[in-house]
């Protein structure tokens, strides 16, 4: 039989490599939530699988856990689109948006132990900028409504969001918060910084 025919088809080639690197994000997400400090030796373990396949994938522990943290953005986003965020008030719009990011920290514990990896800022940019879309339109419709103060710079009120929602992860990383704590202070902190002073709504 000539090398050509005992070849297994590239398809099924393809379909082993998406089986495997669903097995490696999985057991990663798993083993990452119990023991931040996991090697990919213990992940590579966890899946079932051998430490060089793992490594085929994800050259580093950082690329892993960018994929993760993709991974985990894309679901967010699904999360977010289904929740129909253009209706009601604007500002118990941004609640329900904050609380739908937050509860990716509930569903993947990981999330609250370890920071994203360094990122360039295009990476960032990629990263952030389809939430920071659909923030954004929020944002702009809370303007109009006056939900939101109209003089505040909107990517002021982008960049503080995010920057607030890094910091309450952080608090909870140190022990300084536990999770409910954290999305009960963005809950009620961030719509009352935004809000405009004529804003009737509680």
């Amino acid at each position: 039989m000539s090398e050509l025919a005992s070849s297994p088809p590239p398809r099924r080639l393809r379909a082993d490599a998406q089986r495997s690197i669903t097995a490696i994000l999985d057991a990663a997400t798993r083993v990452l939530g119990q023991r931040p400090d996991a090697s990919m030796e213990d992940i590579a373990k966890a899946a079932g699988i051998s430490r060089q396949t793992v490594y085929a994938h994800f050259p580093s522990r950082d690329a892993l856990l960018g994929v993760l943290f993709d991974r985990v953005t894309e679901q967010v986003l699904a999360a977010i689109d289904a929740a129909d965020l253009d209706s009601g008030p604007a500002d118990q719009a941004l609640v329900r948006f904050l609380e739908i990011g937050w509860q990716a920290f509930d569903a993947d514990p990981f999330l609250l132990h370890l920071a994203e990896p360094p990122l360039t800022p295009q990476q960032e940019r990629a990263r952030h900028e389809p939430l920071l879309y659909r923030l954004e339109q929020l944002v702009r419709r809370g303007q109009r409504s006056g939900a939101f103060d109209p003089d505040l710079p909107v990517a002021w009120i982008l960049s503080a969001t995010l920057a607030l929602g890094h910091t309450a992860g952080e608090e909870v990383r140190a022990g300084r918060m536990t999770s409910a704590q954290a999305i009960d202070v963005l809950r009620r902190g961030i719509p009352r910084l935004f809000r405009a002073e004529n804003s009737l709504t509680p």
